[in-house]
C-alpha cells in the first residue's frame, strides 16, 4: 500500500493553482472537468503520481468558500532550507504564517504556510539522518 494523494476543497481553482504551481514549484500533473457532476478535478505535485503522493484540488463548480474546521492539520513539504524557501515563498506572493524556527519542544526546523483557502502546509527543514 502508499498513500496516492490528498484531496483539497478549492473555492478558485485558478488561484490555487497558481499558488501550487508558481508559489510552491508543483507541476500539475493532470486536469478533468465533469461537467455533468459540476466539478473539476486537478492534480499538482513534484512528482509524477507513480512516483510520490500528490494533491488532488477539487473546485466544485459555483461554491467559492468552506469552512475548514477544526480537524484537519496540515500537509508537509521537506526543504533544504527553510528561511530561504519562506523568502522565495514571499516574493512569489506567498503567506508565510509561522517563521522558520525550532519546532516547540524540539530542534528541527519548520515554518508554515497558509494556501489562498487558508490550508495550512509545513515546511521542514531536511536534516541528515544518522543511523
Amino acid at each position: 500500500m502508499r498513500i496516492l494523494h490528498t484531496m483539497l476543497r478549492v473555492g478558485d481553482l485558478d488561484r490555487s493553482l497558481a499558488f501550487y504551481t508558481e508559489v510552491l514549484g508543483m507541476r500539475v500533473l493532470r486536469r478533468k472537468d465533469y461537467p455533468e457532476g459540476k466539478f473539476t478535478l486537478a492534480f499538482v505535485g513534484y512528482e509524477e503520481e507513480d512516483h510520490g503522493a500528490v494533491i488532488e484540488l477539487t473546485y466544485n463548480w459555483g461554491v467559492t468558500s468552506y469552512s475548514l474546521g477544526d480537524a484537519f492539520g496540515h500537509i508537509a513539504i521537506e526543504v533544504e532550507d527553510a528561511a530561504a524557501a519562506c523568502d522565495q515563498i514571499r516574493a512569489r506572493g506567498g503567506r508565510v504564517v509561522r517563521d522558520p524556527g525550532p519546532m516547540k519542544h524540539g530542534t528541527t526546523v519548520i515554518a508554515f504556510v497558509e494556501d489562498p483557502d487558508g490550508y495550512r502546509i509545513e515546511l521542514i527543514e531536511h536534516k541528515t539522518r544518522v543511523n
